[in-house]
């Protein structure tokens, strides 16, 4: 049986090997790695990590953070991507209140009086129990997305999940990014054209300016800029 002892010593050594691979030769080194045992997240603003994904291993799990607070266009794009890519298994991860139930404890509107406390509780936690069933997970963190980002491997030890945490898009560009998504097609949530780059829960995702960082839409006037998945 691999321990999480074992699986540090892993990543600590996939770290340096893969530090400058590309995106499909990670996601091949994950699939040959773990085999099952991993899980590919995604927030459905696009499906590029997914298309990726299901190239080397067709019947990926998927994970997506149902907080009950999502627009509309990405339920759409989470259903869009089940039938385009009919192997994949969406893995749904529901906080442990449902909405109302959150409100009748906490006060309506969480988000806006304590959105950490809202995001621990809709996204954080649920991400950390459906994580406890996975040795690694696949994210599309970005390297350009935010100053906060700036040092993603591409293998690494998440310390807080504890698990491996493989970030095969981590070098791409923007240019690189959305190259790909013209070129393959690919499954884009509506709301990203409309002038939402960054999207997250409604009440906390506003239009951005055109030319104003992507990120500045999310909870927009506060001076949180993380909903705590990724530190």
């Amino acid at each position: 049986m691999t321990t999480t002892t074992d699986w540090k010593t892993v990543a600590d050594r996939a770290s340096a090997e893969l530090a400058d691979a590309g995106a499909l030769e990670a996601l091949r080194w994950t699939a040959e790695t773990f085999g099952d045992d991993f899980i590919v997240a995604s927030n459905m603003q696009d499906a590029v990590l997914i298309d990726l994904a299901t190239q080397v291993k067709p019947d990926v799990d998927v994970l997506f953070l149902e907080t009950g607070y999502h627009f509309a266009e990405t339920i759409g794009t989470r259903d869009a991507v089940a039938t385009v890519y009919p192997d994949v298994r969406i893995v749904n991860a529901q906080a442990g209140q449902s909405v109302a139930e959150q409100d009748a404890e906490h006060g309506p509107k969480l988000h806006d009086r304590d959105p950490n406390l809202c995001c621990h509780l809709r996204k954080v936690v649920p991400l950390r129990a459906t994580l406890g069933r996975y040795s690694a997970w696949v994210t599309g963190v970005r390297r350009v997305d935010a100053p906060t980002r700036a040092n993603t491997p591409i293998v690494g030890w998440d310390e807080r999940n504890g698990l491996v945490k493989i970030n095969p898009l981590a070098a791409w560009s923007d240019e690189e990014f959305n190259g790909y998504i013209r070129e393959h097609s690919i499954l884009e949530n509506p709301l990203v054209s409309a002038g939402y780059p960054s999207i997250g829960c409604a009440p906390c995702t506003a239009k951005v300016a055109p030319g104003a960082d992507p990120r500045s839409g999310r909870w927009a006037g506060q001076s949180k800029t993380e909903c705590g998945l990724h530190g």
